[in-house]
């Protein structure tokens, strides 16, 4: 299929003879855009008849793409994000690595898409579709313009059922906590009293943390353009205690706060660095606990919903959490607070005199006097 549609713009032709790409954009119509197509064809096979414009070039490998764009989110973006990549992107090379770019066309990347769906979950289509529409853009963002087209363009998301968040109640997150290693609780107490993204706490050095002015830094990259932005969190008692003991007992050769040694299949041999993933010890500690599973993120929504019922303004939890948008802050306070119980019990007192009114009506209706 040569001819494409898209949203909002309209039709287009995207055709590759001879080893040369050639597309136009933005017909109004489909019969418009094949017949301008049958003119181009014309004009490539018979060049003396027609006067032809350069033709676009054939661009990288898709393999290519991917790597360069694996390097770039390495040096400016999370590890979580730049993992997440990678994990996605072994599977796009597997359809797609041994094509050219221009080669990967609209139906190529929606049948991938649907595959997902079927295979998987709507949810899980759309984080890739998400992921491919950034690799092509990157590609044709100036100054590198690798890629001529973007083969995701007009795709659309597919529609999902959104769920409300699992927020773990305060006795389920206590017995998790009780479970634990003294060394996996010191962990857990320092996601819960800061509130912290798991890559902010794995990435805390002592240097971070400041016991005489109770309180540490977090830093993320979860900040516009990519930058290792620091914010403060105070200590509150339980969180001073916790790191004060652990900084008794430090190794003073490890800068990390929390640190393991592990194998690493890249270099082959035992190495010691900061947490990386631990996502194991979680569903171990809540089988264990017998409690409905929940993972180390869960544990932000609790402490923001904790701290909406306290009454704390949304502003200060928005800067706690490390929110650039308070949008963002609005979705991870679940508590139900007093506004919205005055407001559902205004409904009472509406359903009580509609019912003191309707049973009137209804006794004068039957009055046997009457």
């Amino acid at each position: 299929m040569s001819l494409y549609f898209v949203k909002g713009k309209g039709w287009r032709y995207d055709f590759t003879l001879n080893g040369n790409r050639y597309t136009k954009t933005w017909f109004k119509t489909k019969r418009e855009a094949k017949q301008a197509e049958a003119e181009k064809r014309k004009g490539v096979e018979n060049p003396e008849l027609h006067l032809i414009t350069d033709p676009i070039p054939t661009d990288m490998d898709f393999l290519e793409l991917v790597n360069r764009r694996l390097d770039y989110l390495k040096e400016y973006c999370s590890e979580r994000h730049y993992s997440d990549n990678i994990f996605y992107a072994k599977r796009w090379c597997s359809y797609w690595g041994k094509k050219k770019c221009y080669e990967i066309t609209v139906d190529m990347v929606q049948s991938f898409l649907l595959k997902r769906k079927r295979d998987v979950s709507a949810m899980t289509a759309n984080k890739e579709l998400r992921l491919l529409k950034s690799l092509f853009n990157f590609g044709i963002k100036a100054p590198r313009r690798w890629v001529k087209e973007n083969p995701t363009l007009g795709i659309e998301f597919f529609p999902v059922e959104k769920k409300e968040k699992y927020v773990p109640p305060k006795e389920d997150v206590i017995k998790v906590v009780n479970a634990a290693s003294p060394d996996t609780k010191d962990y857990l107490w320092t996601i819960i009293c800061t509130m912290g993204r798991i890559s902010e706490i794995n990435r805390l050095t002592w240097n971070d943390v400041n016991l005489k002015d109770k309180y540490l830094v977090l830093y993320t990259r979860k900040k516009k353009g990519g930058h290792l932005t620091p914010r403060r969190i105070p200590l509150n008692q339980k969180l001073f205690e916790t790191l004060s003991n652990r900084y008794k007992n430090r190794d003073p050769e490890k800068p990390w706060v929390f640190w393991h040694r592990y194998w690493s299949k890249k270099k082959g041999a035992w190495v010691v660095g900061p947490y990386i993933d631990r996502k194991i010890i979680m569903k171990t500690l809540c089988k264990k606990t017998d409690v409905k599973y929940f993972r180390y993120h869960a544990l932000r929504h609790f402490g923001a919903s904790m701290l909406d019922h306290e009454k704390v303004p949304i502003g200060i939890v928005q800067r706690i959490l490390g929110h650039e948008s308070r949008v963002t802050t609005e979705i991870y306070l679940h508590s139900i607070g007093d506004g919205e119980r005055a407001a559902v019990g205004c409904l009472d007192q509406s359903f009580i005199e509609f019912s003191h009114t309707d049973s009137h009506t209804e006794k004068k209706a039957f009055n046997p006097k009457s």
